[in-house]
């Protein structure tokens, strides 16, 4: 029998897992570009907002006759890299908000009686319990990649705000994901880094004036917890992050992303049928 003693060990830097949240049009998708030689997979199609000559390779946009098909492709693209060799180090999910219309729409196409989803699978909130599981379903094959084959993971997501209702305080207003309650778990909780892009703006005005909101047009990263957007990381990094055009601020803070080479592990693939089922 193994020692379990013995496994003991200090466990070793790896690839990231982060999620990028924010507005439109404020450069989730070219900070996205920016990680160690990427591979998009497209629910909607943000990259024709990076010049062509700079612009990463990425698999088609999901898409199909029916939602069911479109759905079927993206896990088709999940188990071609975990199969596959392949130079590419970071898969980038563009975006978890469009992936929720997708699978949205595959639910109630499977129940065609369904006016919404909360109807969907007989109600009770068993569409929506479906949704969210297939959001689990993408975590769990994007942790098969950063573990196994040792690429960063990012995830892209818009933004919204929400109405936080604490026991211990008034009720405030805070930017987060735009997704359900159910379906935001896979992509906050389990991560190394939430990130929220804004714009770095001043408010001008006396007092007694109306105040108006300027900005330089310069971006700032949020990766500190703070109370008007969720965000967090696991890098003790506390303060905003400035982003020029064309970088990426974590690398200065995150070991694996400076220098970075994913390991090129024989074998790392998935050894069976019955396992790339479960993906």
């Amino acid at each position: 029998m193994t020692d379990i003693m013995s496994t003991i060990a200090k466990p070793q830097d790896r690839a990231v897992m982060v999620t990028i949240c924010a507005d439109s049009g404020m450069g989730k998708t070219s900070l996205a570009a920016a990680f160690p030689k990427p591979i998009f997979i497209r629910a909607e199609d943000g990259l024709q907002a990076i010049r062509e000559d700079n612009r990463p390779d990425a698999f088609p946009v999901l898409a199909g006759s029916k939602a069911a098909d479109a759905v079927q492709m993206l896990w088709d693209q999940m188990i071609a890299l975990l199969q596959n060799d392949h130079q590419y180090q970071t898969v980038v999910i563009d975006s978890v908000t469009a992936l929720e219309r997708l699978f949205v729409s595959a639910v109630l196409e499977a129940d065609p009686k369904a006016k919404s989803i909360n109807q969907a699978m007989g109600g009770y909130g068993a569409g929506t319990a479906a949704v969210a599981a297939m959001h689990q379903r993408v975590r769990k094959a994007a942790g098969m990649l950063n573990t196994r084959k040792g690429m960063h993971v990012v995830f892209v997501a818009h933004a919204d705000v929400e109405t936080m209702k604490l026991p211990d305080s008034d009720d405030y207003m805070r930017y987060s994901l735009r997704l359900p309650q159910k379906s935001l778990p896979p992509y906050v909780d389990d991560v190394d880094v939430v990130g929220f892009l804004r714009l770095e703006s001043y408010v001008t005005g006396k007092d007694d004036e109306r105040k108006k909101v300027t900005s330089t047009g310069d971006r700032q990263l949020i990766v500190h917890a703070t109370a008007s957007n969720v965000s967090k990381n696991r890098f003790h990094i506390t303060e905003p992050l400035d982003l020029p055009e064309g970088t990426n601020p974590l690398a200065l803070h995150i070991a694996s992303l400076n220098g970075y080479n994913a390991p090129k592990v024989a074998g790392a693939t998935i050894e069976t049928q019955a396992e790339t089922e479960t993906v």
